[in-house]
């Protein structure tokens, strides 16, 4: 199991970046991103810190956390200069949080997103079929979400995803210990999306590709 989408206490989460590192280690997660909301009020507040706890903690437990980011209700003009901040400063997970049909996100966010080359679209809701085939092309993963409210729109992702080829990641986007995935919780979520047991796994598969590129230890 493998879950690059995980709120802290550095912004809306409950628990700080150890204790879900070791909840998860004992559910048998190889590898998480721990990515709190951010815009350019706390970006370069966030990552450093929870890069050291990752990177300290992590190698304890036998778990590969990293330090991501979710940009969160950023204007889709201000999308490409974000993302290069934070990876600048230290993200190795670039997430931007979609369009989900749960709140009023900005037209466009998708598309900004994508084009600004993010990692993983975050809850993308009822995603376009073109920006789920520029996804597609440029190797931006969509996400299939476990978290409530956001998940409403998961089927649609998966059919465009499918229709055009697009790649998808099964994430918790979990802010308590009660939405954290196990095994088979995860598998559930993408089943219940519409995805094969075989989709599931390449899902699972894409986020530990992910994970392997970046420099978090």
């Amino acid at each position: 199991m493998i879950d690059l989408h995980i709120h802290s206490v550095f912004s809306d989460g409950e628990l700080i970046p150890a204790e879900i590192i070791r909840r998860l280690a004992v559910v048998g997660c190889k590898g998480l991103a721990i990515t709190d909301h951010a815009d350019p009020s706390n970006l370069e507040l966030i990552v450093p810190r929870v890069a050291r706890a990752c990177r300290e903690v992590g190698e304890h437990f036998g778990v590969k956390a990293v330090a991501g980011i979710e940009l969160t209700h950023n204007p889709p003009e201000m999308m490409e200069s974000l993302v290069k901040k934070a990876r600048r400063v230290g993200a190795a997970i670039v997430v931007v949080h979609g369009e989900t049909v749960a709140e009023p996100v900005a037209e466009g966010t998708n598309r900004a997103s994508i084009e600004a080359g993010c990692d993983i679209l975050a809850h993308p809701g009822l995603i376009s079929e073109e920006d789920a085939a520029l996804a597609a092309e440029k190797g931006v993963l969509l996400e299939v979400s476990g978290r409530k409210g956001h998940c409403i729109a998961n089927g649609h992702v998966v059919a465009m995803a499918k229709k055009v080829g697009a790649s998808l990641v099964i994430n918790s986007d979990a802010h308590s210990p009660l939405d954290f995935f196990n095994p088979e919780s995860q598998k559930t979520v993408g089943l219940g999306a519409g995805m094969s047991e075989e989709e599931v796994n390449t899902a699972i598969e894409n986020a530990r590709k992910l994970l392997e590129k970046t420099k978090g230890e």
